[in-house]
């Protein structure tokens, strides 16, 4: 069998609002891995874009206004899929998500339909409303799916570009995540975990903890 990483159709989807800091390092880490990133700009109002180096292997994507995360990568995803990619990676455009795990992702893709990178929640750098939020998440997604859930908050995935049509998020916020491990787990497409390192910085986190709560509640109760 020939193995997918030479098969030259990988794009990875980083979504990113207001992230000036950190995405000129987390497109340099990134390009050469892939073979087209799609940046979707959710709606920035700082210098992000113009921040983006020019390249025949970017495609941006612009939100004028910030519809959200669940979003960002369904416009991604759209791309993707518009463009014909055998694979598709995201990860976030805050420099949580150390790229050079892609070539394990891809590798992995060829026993799994979607790979998650799960984080060591035991971590003293995830913070420790984190650790417990994707403690909880992760139990209650497992119980709910049947499906053994190691991280469900992980925004860094691979997918086989030819299920995500059946799995598109209809949530805008972090929730959408859940959302797709719901809607992996519902079609009985398969999912792995490679562990991948916990990274995080000084910034303020988009996410906030109310929000993603009762939205995470909202995928749950209508699942």
């Amino acid at each position: 069998m020939t193995s997918l990483e030479n098969q030259n159709k990988i794009c990875c989807i980083i979504p990113f609002f207001n992230e000036e800091k950190n995405l000129p390092e987390v497109i340099s880490k990134t390009i050469d891995l892939v073979d087209k990133l799609i940046l979707v700009n959710d709606g920035s109002t700082d210098s992000s874009t113009y921040l983006i180096p020019k390249s025949k292997k970017i495609i941006l994507i612009e939100h004028k206004t910030n519809l959200g995360k669940g979003s960002a990568l369904k416009t991604g995803f759209c791309k993707s899929i518009e463009l014909g990619f055998d694979i598709t990676i995201t990860l976030d455009g805050d420099g949580q998500h150390d790229p050079s795990y892609i070539p394990k992702i891809v590798k992995e893709l060829e026993k799994f339909d979607c790979i998650i990178g799960a984080r060591q929640r035991s971590s003293s750098s995830m913070p420790y409303h984190r650790r417990l939020s994707n403690y909880l998440t992760s139990a209650i997604l497992s119980v709910k799916t049947g499906c053994k859930i190691l991280d469900s908050q992980s925004g860094y995935r691979g997918f086989m570009t030819n299920i995500i049509g059946h799995i598109l998020p209809t949530y805008t916020g972090f929730e959408a995540e859940s959302e797709i491990i719901v809607k992996l787990c519902r079609n009985n497409y398969t999912i792995g975990f490679i562990e991948v390192p916990t990274i995080y910085g000084t910034g303020e986190s988009k996410m906030r903890a109310f929000d993603t709560i009762k939205g995470f509640i909202k995928v749950i109760l209508s699942s």
